[in-house]
């Protein structure tokens, strides 16, 4: 009987480290996806940034790295090429040239 009861011991012991291990794998990718996605972040944010940056002369721009629409008079909407992809509405000052962010939001396809 107390060979049965160590057995089962030594079982669930058994399967308990198993369990932890897969958790830390999942931990793992789960801490890698989010570094991967906040460098996506980070690099559709610096691209609408320059966008934005240089909308009251757009031929400044080096390479295209994002879309600019014209929704109305002054106000632009500005979208980066690369995924995950950030959309933000700018209002662009005919005086002072200068654009401020109205609002953003991450585009899902």
């Amino acid at each position: 009987m107390i060979l049965a009861w160590v057995a089962s011991l030594l079982l669930l012991c058994s399967s308990l480290l198993v369990c932890l291990e897969r958790l830390t794998a999942l931990r793992i990718v789960e801490v890698k996806t989010i570094a991967i996605a906040q460098q996506g972040f980070i690099e559709a944010e610096k691209s609408v940034l320059a966008c934005e940056k240089s909308l009251s002369n757009l031929s400044a721009l080096n390479e295209n790295t994002c879309f600019i629409q014209a929704i109305s008079k002054n106000h632009w909407l500005i979208t980066s090429k690369s995924k995950p992809a950030i959309q933000v509405q700018v209002f662009l000052d005919e005086k002072t040239n200068i654009a401020t962010r109205l609002n953003w939001r991450q585009v899902f396809e």
